[in-house]
């Protein structure tokens, strides 16, 4: 048997490609957008990609499975579990718990594990050659590392009212009459890592057993004792914010992501091009680190600094909707990279790129010290953290929006008064800055965030 896990450190997400090297055979298992990553590395095995599924209807990235599909000829196959508001939309082979497929003389056992959501299945895999006793689980948003994927996401990004009450019954008898069930050896393989929003308390590990989890999860005693109740508590409290662009990827997946096809290659854009299309309505992705972008902001530019964040911050601020965006990369292949990870969140709307702010108009954006806060007197102070760190400790007044959630909610700020925005250290809410000086507010930024304010505060003279 072949296995390989994929892992993008942005979203903390894994995929999996699994394959009988007797048949060459393979399977991909929540695929990402950007599928050339299975092609390329199942080709090097001598693996055909003839079989490509998922765990559930992902909220957090834009699935690959229906691309995958329709570049290699595989067989689709797809949860019709669940109730009917969450089928998906577009023609695939139906899983139904207890279903089993082969992928060579690899077995694959379908099992119903809704609570995260409720079409949600897990993977149970038996390599036959080697006896019948199952060896692997991929769990996708059901088990992780030390947690369990959360109930709560219908309600709070995809408009669903209380079903994260029903999530979490589903959730405690899928850990009793499904996990529990299996032999204490069974490696469990989840779908995201730590960082990931689908969870409170991921750990960064990338595997774990049943064995494990059934003796040191937080979860395993209140199943033991059969107290739903105190399960159902524990699980709700303290999950953190969901960005609301969940609720997009949530709609697009189950419709079915748009095909990709051939891709051609970004165009470079001059200087007076950049302009037109801004004065059109096309916005600058300014991808610099932020101290370059706060010295040299181009007017109506957002802020979303190439790193570990980039696809994260970009599926919070950004939408397919709003506009058609330009990226300020490095060069070429930069910008190609880019471009594809922007893809994970659905932002498919890139039409070229420029290498410098040479020729465009540009503007100092720099944040001010904490011990100049009280100069901005009358400001809404914006809290862009999490309502986690903003119940642990915040600057008096401030409002909590999280930056996640700003795109769909600016009507609920004003703009005939000064904004100071501030996160937890000064690199979230230095993109939030941005994208709020784009959409036209009065923004001013915090230096060194909510750190700074607590430092500056404790050595005020009384």
């Amino acid at each position: 048997m072949f296995f390989e896990r994929f892992y993008d450190t942005d979203l903390a997400q894994a995929s999996y490609l699994i394959g009988c090297q007797k048949t060459g055979e393979s399977l991909v298992i929540d695929p990402v957008r950007d599928v050339q990553i299975y092609l390329g590395r199942a080709a090097r095995e001598g693996l055909r990609v003839t079989h490509v599924t998922e765990t559930h209807i992902h909220a957090d990235y834009l699935s690959g499975s229906r691309e995958l599909a329709a570049r290699t000829g595989a067989q689709l196959l797809l949860s019709d579990e669940g109730n009917a508001d969450w089928k998906y939309g577009f023609a695939a082979t139906p899983l139904h718990h207890g279903d089993t497929f082969m992928v060579g003389n690899l077995r694959v056992e379908v099992r119903h594990t809704p609570g995260h959501t409720p079409e949600s299945v897990s993977f149970l895999v038996t390599d036959t050659p080697r006896g019948e006793t199952p060896s692997l689980y991929f769990t996708g948003d059901f088990v992780f590392v030390g947690d369990i994927g959360r109930p709560d996401l219908l309600d709070e990004a995809a408009g669903g009212v209380d079903t994260r009450f029903a999530g979490a019954r589903q959730m405690f008898a899928s850990l009793r009459d499904q996990f529990l069930t299996l032999p204490d050896g069974v490696q469990v393989w989840p779908g995201h890592g730590a960082g990931s929003a689908c969870g409170k308390a991921l750990g960064a590990v990338p595997t774990t057993t049943v064995g494990y989890e059934r003796a040191l999860a937080w979860w395993a005693p209140y199943v033991a004792a059969g107290d739903e109740q105190g399960f159902t508590a524990e699980l709700l409290s303290g999950q953190p914010d969901a960005p609301l662009y969940y609720g997009r990827m949530k709609m697009q997946n189950r419709a079915g992501p748009a095909l990709l096809g051939d891709v051609a290659p970004l165009a470079p854009l001059s200087a007076a091009d950049l302009k037109a299309r801004m004065a059109a309505g096309t916005v600058l992705i300014d991808t610099r680190p932020r101290s370059a972008h706060q010295a040299d902001a181009v007017p109506g530019s957002v802020n979303i600094p190439d790193g570990n964040t980039f696809e994260t911050w970009s599926g919070w601020l950004l939408r397919p909707e709003d506009a058609a965006y330009v990226l300020l990369a490095r060069d070429a292949a930069h910008a190609e990279t880019l471009r594809r990870r922007l893809w994970m969140v659905g932002l498919d709307q890139v039409t070229g790129f420029v290498t410098s702010t040479a020729g465009l108009d540009t503007t100092p954006a720099q944040p001010f010290p904490a011990a100049e806060l009280a100069q901005h007197d009358g400001a809404l102070i914006l809290d862009v953290r999490n309502k986690t760190e903003h119940q642990a400790g915040a600057i008096p007044g401030a409002q909590q929006l999280h930056a996640g959630r700003l795109a769909w909610q600016l009507d609920e700020l004003p703009r005939d008064q000064e904004i100071v925005v501030h996160c937890q250290g000064g690199a979230r809410s230095a993109a939030a800055a941005s994208f709020l000086r784009a959409r036209g507010f009065q923004v001013s930024e915090l230096a060194g965030g909510y750190d700074a304010y607590t430092r500056e505060r404790d050595v005020r003279p009384v």
